[in-house]
């Protein structure tokens, strides 16, 4: 989904609560990351593998000149054969601890066995998110969470009835990526922000069309 789409798809949803709840979970995911210099383990249940949010998370890593956006998917069945890339298992979050984010994407429950890994990576130091369709042990575990509509008729807030969990990942990882959200906070080498003050200051105006 490009970014005229969102615009579009955010238009829509103007006067609902989508808009601002997507930014703010994108802040947090973005929040976590950015620190440490990325550490995202992306992981879906056994029978959904989150793989479009997984590219746009790259795409916007790559758009916005953050690295630290993309992930590193996990996968709960790797095929023989699988590049490297792909072939990250399920034993990666045992190895989850202090400076990485656990992000944890599924429509359906995510099943004892997952929150199990998510409960010990936690407890290792990782920091848990969660954006699924409002399973409460799942949110219990979680830093932060948000939960897709359920499937229904348009409700009394103007929320379009197939605004899903798909839907939601697009607006996710597009406000991941804009430069309108804040920085986190954190310890900052004084010669970095002089050279992010120096592009500002030299950056050429934008173009007028």
């Amino acid at each position: 989904m490009d970014a005229v789409r969102v615009a579009l798809l955010r238009e829509v949803l103007t006067g609902t609560e989508w808009v601002a709840a997507t930014r703010r979970f994108a802040g947090t995911l973005r929040g976590a990351v950015t620190p440490h210099g990325g550490g995202l383990l992306l992981v879906g249940s056994a029978e959904y593998e989150p793989w479009h949010l997984a590219a746009h998370l790259d795409d916007e890593a790559a758009w916005s000149g953050l690295p630290e956006l993309s992930p590193t998917l996990v996968r709960h069945r790797v095929p023989g054969g699988a590049p490297a890339h792909l072939a990250v298992g399920l034993g990666r979050l045992a190895a989850a601890g202090r400076g990485e984010t656990l992000l944890v994407v599924t429509p359906e429950q995510p099943g004892a066995g997952l929150l199990e890994r998510v409960h010990d990576a936690r407890r290792n130091g990782a920091t848990v998110l969660a954006l699924d369709g409002g399973d409460r042990d799942l949110h219990a575990l979680a830093h932060d969470a948000l939960a897709a509509p359920p499937d229904s008729p348009e409700g009394t807030d103007g929320t379009p009835s197939d605004l899903d969990l798909d839907t939601v990942q697009h607006l996710v990882s597009a406000a991941a990526g804009e430069n309108s959200l804040p920085a986190p906070r954190g310890h900052r080498r004084f010669r970095d922000r002089l050279a992010r003050l120096a592009d500002g200051l030299t950056a050429p105006p934008p173009p007028r069309w």
